[in-house]
């Protein structure tokens, strides 16, 4: 592949899972670095036409979860996006050298020669109108990483050092102290925790980050903390998080060739009514009904109640935020998808 296509390429997956919106060729041609037109008239148009055509099919191929759809029904074309929680990277855990070398990696991309070029993609597609998602970041990779107990969590894994802190349960709300020796860190379906050695209650825990409450704090002196040999981080994490008291299943339909996550995090069952059968298993609705909602009508709910009723109400708080002109005809809730 030239330099030239995988530069167009890099650029046309950054506008896509940029924008919340499907974009119709069009407008993906006049915003994407490397689709500028060359002359104009048919002929221009049709080799736009095939150079598009090979592209899509090229992300395609590399696994990108490219997604095909139209925003209303007074679309006259399809358009395209790629969905963000879709193209996040699996399950992961973090090493101390292996986030040492994600941190490298992330400074030496900032100094690549695309960005210029990426960032302009998001600047026309801003002046064009397109909603982007919060905080769209260029070409900057991140972890993407918002609890404020990642960092010293992670810092503390760094240096082999034990840690306190309040955390709170699920059922709980008031925060029990913890003491660990932290092993690693792992991202487990869209959510951060952290793993090691509960020293009152000589186990080994994960702890959920988002759960931790008020700070993170040293618990004895650095260097002190062994993380036994053949342990596997996502597998005390994956089977404490189905061991949960509170686990449900939801039952959802999905279209075909949309919401890969969604598809990797649960189980596909079958098809109904042209629409694939997912069931996904999960403990906080409100974290689900945000997921799901984010599909549009691409995924519907068909169980349990009280997920639909979560779906349903993010997407009514979503039309009242639009504010439409009196007169005009409002789309319900069910027409927008989550809901059946």
């Amino acid at each position: 592949m030239s330099s030239r296509r995988a530069e167009r390429l890099v650029n046309l997956v950054i506008c896509l899972l940029s924008t919340r919106q499907f974009l119709p060729a069009n407008r993906i041609r006049q915003a994407v670095p490397g689709y500028e037109p060359a002359g104009a008239g048919d002929r221009a148009d049709e080799a736009f036409k095939r150079m598009f055509e090979r592209d899509k099919a090229e992300l395609r191929e590399l696994g990108v979860p490219l997604e095909t759809g139209r925003n209303s029904v007074f679309d006259a074309e399809d358009g395209y996006r790629i969905g963000r929680r879709d193209y996040e990277l699996p399950e992961i855990a973090l090493a101390p050298d292996e986030a040492a070398a994600v941190g490298l990696a992330a400074r030496l991309w900032q100094s690549a020669q695309m960005a210029e070029a990426a960032n302009g993609a998001l600047l026309k597609l801003r002046a064009a109108g397109v909603d982007l998602e919060p905080g769209a970041p260029g070409i900057e990779p991140r972890v993407d990483a918002t609890d404020p107990a990642f960092q010293p969590c992670l810092d503390a894994v760094r240096a082999r050092q034990a840690i306190s802190f309040d955390y709170r349960k699920s059922a709980d709300p008031t925060g029990q102290r913890r003491e660990i020796e932290p092993w690693g860190v792992v991202s487990w379906r869209g959510r951060w925790y952290v793993v090691g050695h509960d020293r009152a209650r000589a186990a080994v825990r994960c702890f959920r980050m988002s759960r931790i409450a008020g700070p993170v704090r040293p618990a004895g002196p650095a260097n002190e903390v062994v993380r036994p040999d053949g342990t596997n981080l996502v597998e005390i994490v994956a089977g404490t998080v189905r061991a949960e008291p509170n686990r449900r299943t939801a039952r959802l339909t999905v279209r075909p060739d949309t919401a890969a996550g969604l598809r990797r995090a649960g189980r596909v069952l079958g098809a109904e009514l042209g629409r694939d059968v997912v069931e996904i298993d999960y403990s906080d609705v409100d974290w689900l009904a945000g997921w799901v909602a984010g599909f549009g009508t691409a995924v519907l709910v068909s169980e349990p109640a009280e997920l639909r009723a979560a779906v349903v109400h993010r997407l009514t708080s979503v039309l009242r935020e639009q504010r439409a002109p009196a007169g005009d005809d409002v789309v319900g809730p069910t027409q927008l998808g989550g809901t059946r």
